[in-house]
């Protein structure tokens, strides 16, 4: 019976952890190394601490109805989209409010965690923790991993020869970006177009001599803002559309979102992305093609070689007088405090029962909560994964034996390739994920039954956002206030911009031009997904639309 809980780590994962545990009866202690919430989101001048935090003009890439608590909405003041510092006061509302701060041990690392010589018939570990200096044993029943994907920095120096024997500029990961004042006037080379290559790109060039970006994969780029205004998440994220695209054929829904892409700009002329392009990676930025379009910054391919003071990229171009190479190529997990039996087959999230257990053990009081990309809010898929986790751990669900555990790991495995895609490009479908662990924890509502009992609601599930608020309609964890929060989700988006208020028409946000498709839309979606397998967990792009 796992009663006492470790959950290491207090930023978005460990917050909801100890939340979900006390849910469920639990006795969490959580283990903060540094002195506050927030984990990454939490703020730093300096990289010094080897604390990864976000740079100082960060912005989320997800709207605060796709990325909130499923039983705790944003306040409806705050913008869609939110800087550091006001995502991490609503984590200290929420803290405050479920009472979770008491529940923390902070400015305690955790040293070790290792099996109990009976764990394969207690299932209990050892965390072995030091407190400004002094070291403490405990004996838990359970343990919850929460120190996410950004963790150390990935640096392939072996990639680019000559950086580090003949360059005589400065190199740096992005980790220790925080703004770019130090880079006024240089001639900086970002090497990798991620979200945070691509977001240090653009704010370099306001500052920077000359900004140069090197891509080594067709990127895709969208914006946050989507048609007629709203969050793109909102738009483009919702059970519809996810309907539609696994209903079509891959060859349409390829076309459909390649046009998608090209009705912004046209990538192909931007030397982004071409139609031709056989991957989905892609980034949200809103400025990066008037950069390029201004020549503030310049798109160039994947770097071959330096020299002392020039980068000679693969076409055969050459750029002189790099000052700054910056290298936005990702991080990469290390549970260095696991046991060896443990962390050695952690290969990567994939070699994780859901992404969540690891399969080997004889127990299954060991999970991994939030080290999952997806292509919509993590905070989200840490809540369901945690939500999940804690049921159990309680006893109201169980796991498949160790067997059929590993052979479902072994079947979702990546192929490997020649040249794998960096680590934050593995993205999972929001939808697809979410529903897969929110169904193994039967919380996933049913929209044949909702259709039948509350018709309102079911046309904005299906047809509208797919908000956390739908994994507290049904279920262990029901939300009393979920259908409310689910039906006035656009009022909360739209607040922020009454700043002034100008005669309006008809609301953009209303589905009434669908009231005549709805209903077999609806019934022709319950019946096929019923008959259906559960969906996979293929990676994927955006929804279609």
């Amino acid at each position: 019976m796992v009663r006492r809980v470790a959950v290491i780590g207090a930023g978005v994962s460990g917050l909801v952890s100890i939340k979900c545990c006390l849910d469920e009866g639990l006795e969490p202690t959580c283990f903060e190394r540094s002195e506050d919430i927030g984990g990454l989101w939490r703020f730093a001048d300096t990289a010094d601490s080897g604390r990864v935090s976000v740079y100082r003009s960060v912005i989320t890439n997800t709207s605060k109805e796709m990325s909130c608590f499923s039983d705790f909405p944003y306040p409806e003041h705050f913008p869609n989209f939110l800087p550091h510092g006001l995502l991490l006061e609503y984590f200290q509302m929420y803290a405050q409010h479920f009472q979770l701060l008491r529940h923390i041990r902070f400015k305690t690392t955790v040293l070790s965690v290792k099996k109990r010589l009976d764990f394969a018939t207690s299932g209990q570990w050892e965390v072995v923790t030091e407190t400004e200096g002094v070291q403490e044993s405990h004996i838990f029943d359970a343990v919850m991993v929460c120190t996410g994907h950004y963790q150390v920095p990935h640096l392939p120096l072996a990639s680019f020869p000559g950086i580090e024997t003949h360059f005589k500029g400065r190199y740096l990961h992005s980790q220790e970006y925080k703004d770019a004042e130090a880079f006024r006037g240089k001639r900086v080379l970002v090497v990798g177009i991620g979200n945070t290559g691509g977001d240090i790109a653009v704010e370099l060039s306001h500052v920077a001599a000359k900004v140069f970006l090197s891509a080594r994969s067709s990127t895709w780029v969208y914006s946050r803002v989507s048609d007629h205004g709203f969050p793109f998440d909102m738009v483009s994220t919702t059970r519809f559309n996810h309907f539609l695209e696994w209903l079509l054929p891959s060859a349409i829904t390829r076309r459909i979102k390649f046009r998608k892409f090209n009705s912004w700009f046209n990538h192909e002329i931007y030397g982004l992305a071409s139609v031709k392009s056989s991957n989905f990676h892609v980034i949200i930025n809103e400025e990066l093609p008037f950069c390029m379009l201004s020549g503030t910054v310049v798109l160039k391919p994947n770097v071959k070689e330096f020299t002392k003071t020039s980068a000679v990229f693969e076409d055969g171009t050459t750029e002189e007088n790099i000052d700054v190479v910056l290298l936005a190529t990702g991080y990469i997990f290390s549970f260095h405090f696991l046991e060896e039996s443990v962390r050695s087959p952690l290969r990567n999230n994939r070699s994780l029962y859901k992404c969540i257990f690891p399969p080997q053990l004889e127990r299954p009081t060991l999970a991994i909560i939030g080290l999952v990309q997806l292509t919509g809010s993590v905070m989200a898929g840490a809540e369901i994964q945690a939500r999940w986790v804690t049921g159990i751990f309680a006893g109201a669900y169980k796991l498949p034996p160790s067997s059929r555990m590993m052979a479902d790991v072994l079947k979702k495995q990546p192929p490997v390739k020649r040249n794998p895609p960096e680590p934050e490009h593995l993205k999972m479908s929001f939808i697809n994920y979410t529903s897969d662990i929110a169904s193994c924890a039967g919380v996933k509502p049913s929209m044949l039954w909702l259709l039948l009992t509350d018709p309102r609601l079911a046309m904005a599930v299906f047809f509208g956002p797919c908000t956390p608020y739908q994994y507290r309609l049904v279920g262990r964890g029901r939300w009393s206030g979920a259908r409310a929060a689910i039906l006035t989700q656009w009022q909360r988006a739209l607040k922020p911009l009454r700043t002034r208020v100008v005669e309006d028409g008809a609301s953009p946000c209303s589905w009434r031009w669908l009231g005549f498709l709805a209903l077999p839309a609806m019934l022709l979606a319950g019946f096929l997904l019923s008959k259906s397998p559960r969906l996979g967990w293929v990676p994927r792009g955006l929804p279609l639309f």
